[in-house]
């Protein structure tokens, strides 16, 4: 075994908006991998375009950056709880991580779970104190709760003795100090190849190597992205690929690739210690390991934490069915949700009793809402029913997931978080005042009390409160939750929605269309102001005569209905209805569409319950 000097490979990670995908940004500019007069997008590494809307990482993404001869590799990971299944699976790629905590928040609930899941695999960390140039910033407070952190995760000593650095990723400064700034990322490139170790591989070996992320080009196919462990890699090199269920097959290489900044560079030949990408190896699975023909030497496979929510999948059955959407039956949508848990380790697809439903499990409502949106823009039509917390049996007792929730509100709007977090179950842990007024709650709740709530948080606060969430493991069922305040406005019949009919159904509640919206029977178009659902006609037209005229219409006020996103829709929607997608559009709607058949399942269900 050796030490491979002239390699780093690190991995950048921090709580979501925390700067890791900005500060990536300053690194690739001033290695100079652009051209002097080159345009280049803020937030490079965010490649997607649901990531550029959002503003946050969704995949794990891997670059390259040259620094006095070193090739340091670098993989930009997710900040959002819902994606760690993307920090768990690229902790094996790389000998070490930087920590960034914002000066001003600092470590935040996703902070501690990557920070775990960094220190169980042995890595040394770097804190990146990011965002040093904000107003309120506090760095020695934040760099002292950050070591109590690792004290707190079992950090051993070696790795608490952590080197700090102050930056901003927005203007590419770093230093030692916080008020000792250079106007580059210096400070920070020498710090990583001081501190962080090079790769020690065994380069005489015989080949190994495991896929841990997964590229597609429409000319080369599908694309390998992993570390080589061991031996090197050539082109045409006969392999043997050895998957999770233990099956084997032999493949042949097609092209090696190393990085360099945002590009890959053809090579002739790669060794251990790189992170490399392949491609000519037909389908290849997450975890499978990739070995010389006459060492069969499978590696441990990738393991994530289980799913935590789940939510059905079906073709779309809907009175509109068929209009918008390109792919619409079950084979098409089976196969687009199977590739996808290839690629996703988090995720989990199962076939259900009907061939034209599928069960999908994820780690939280962003993790299913990114699947559902990244599916209609493909051009998929289907449905998906609520979002439920899967429920485990353990000894007979029924036990289910909980989340430590962190809500940080002015004191106005206090009384509102503990009013909705004493409905939903939830524990406080603690409670403590900021240095700003502001009021910081810990939590603990059951993930079942949590599905909807943001959106109530938000309205009882006006908009104020700021919540992060973190899996907090399996607990004995909490018992009924009361979540949902309002009913639904269902269409009485299919038609054309007409602005006197919405002027009179706005009175019973908040609508979600607009004059001249197509409608159907048992499609939901607003939300009632009392708990029980109630069936509209927003279809009806005013009688003409000849003192009341088609233009006396125009006359009437409509407010203006609430326009809602996918994630909006996926948390107010309630047991008995369903979200229909189409590349176009999207709307609730009921199961059962016809009244006669809502009221017979009503009547059926409270028998049941009797």
């Amino acid at each position: 075994m050796s030490k491979e000097n002239n390699i780093r490979n690190i991995a950048i990670i921090a709580h979501v908006d925390h700067g890791k995908t900005t500060l990536v940004d300053a690194m690739l500019k001033q290695s100079r991998i652009f051209r002097e007069n080159q345009h280049v997008e803020e937030r490079v590494m965010d490649s997607n375009d649901l990531e550029r809307e959002r503003g946050i990482t969704i995949l794990s993404k891997n670059t390259a950056i040259q620094y006095k001869g070193f090739n340091i590799n670098i993989v930009d990971t997710p900040g959002h709880a819902d994606f760690g299944g993307e920090v768990e699976r690229v902790m094996n790629m790389v000998d070490g991580v930087l920590l960034l905590v914002d000066a001003v928040e600092g470590p935040m609930p996703q902070t501690k779970f990557v920070l775990k899941k960094a220190l169980e695999r042995g890595h040394k960390a770097i804190v990146v104190v990011n965002k040093i140039d904000r107003p309120h910033a506090r760095p020695d407070e934040v760099v002292n709760t950050t070591f109590d952190l690792f004290v707190d995760m079992g950090a051993s000593e070696e790795q608490c003795e952590f080197p700090i650095i102050y930056a901003s990723g927005l203007t590419g400064s770093s230093g030692y100090a916080p008020n000792e700034l250079t106007p580059t990322m210096e400070p920070l490139f020498e710090t990583i190849l001081e501190y962080l170790p090079a790769p020690t591989v065994d380069r005489q070996g015989p080949t190994q190597m495991q896929a841990t992320l997964l590229g597609f080009d429409e000319y080369k196919g599908q694309i390998v992205i992993g570390r080589l462990n061991r031996g090197s890699i050539r082109r045409n090199q006969p392999l043997l690929l050895m998957t999770a269920t233990g099956e084997t097959k032999q493949v042949k290489v097609g092209q090696v690739f190393t990085h360099q900044g945002l590009a890959r560079v053809e090579v002739e030949e790669a060794f251990a210690g790189d992170i490399i990408a392949l491609t000519g190896l037909g389908k290849v699975g997450i975890g499978d390991t990739l070995c010389d023909i006459n060492h069969p030497d499978p590696l441990p496979p990738i393991t994530v934490e289980e799913p935590t929510l789940r939510m059905m999948i079906g073709i779309n059955t809907s009175p509109f069915a068929g209009q918008d959407g390109t792919y619409l039956t079950s084979r098409k949508i089976r196969e687009r949700l199977y590739n996808e848990a290839e690629k996703d380790v988090a995720l989990r697809v199962e076939d259900t009793d009907s061939a034209d439903h599928f069960m999908v499990s994820g780690r939280g409502e962003l993790h299913l809402s990114i699947l559902i949106e990244n599916m209609r823009r493909e051009g998929y039509e289907f449905q998906v029913s609520k979002p439920e917390v899967i429920i485990k049996v353990i000894d007979g007792k029924k036990y289910e997931p909980y989340e430590q929730v962190e809500i940080e509100v002015s004191s106005e709007q206090q009384g509102a978080v503990v009013e909705l977090l004493g409905k939903r179950k939830g524990q406080l842990l603690d409670m403590t005042v900021l240095d700003s007024g502001n009021i910081q709650f810990v939590y603990k709740a059951p993930s079942r009390g949590l599905l909807g709530f943001r959106l109530q948080l938000l309205t009882a606060t006006r908009g104020e409160a700021l919540m992060n969430t973190l899996f907090a493991g399996y607990e004995p069922y909490a018992g009924e939750i009361e979540t949902h305040d309002f009913g639904s406005l269902i269409a009485w019949e299919s038609g054309t929605a007409t602005t006197y009919a919405l002027h009179s159904a706005q009175e019973r509640g908040q609508l979600y269309i607009t004059p001249g919206t197509e409608v159907y029977e048992g499609m939901v178009v607003g939300q009632h102001i009392r708990e029980n659902d109630l069936e509209v006609n927003v279809c009806k037209k005013k009688h003409l005569t000849s003192i009341r005229r088609a233009t006396a219409e125009e006359a009437l006020r409509l407010d203006t209905p609430r326009q809602l996103s996918i994630d909006d829709a996926l948390e107010i929607m309630k047991e008995d209805e369903l979200l229909e997608i189409t590349p176009k559009t999207f709307r609730l709607r009921k199961k059962y569409l016809a009244r006669n058949e809502r009221a017979r399942h009503q009547k059926q269900k409270k028998y049941e319950a009797e």
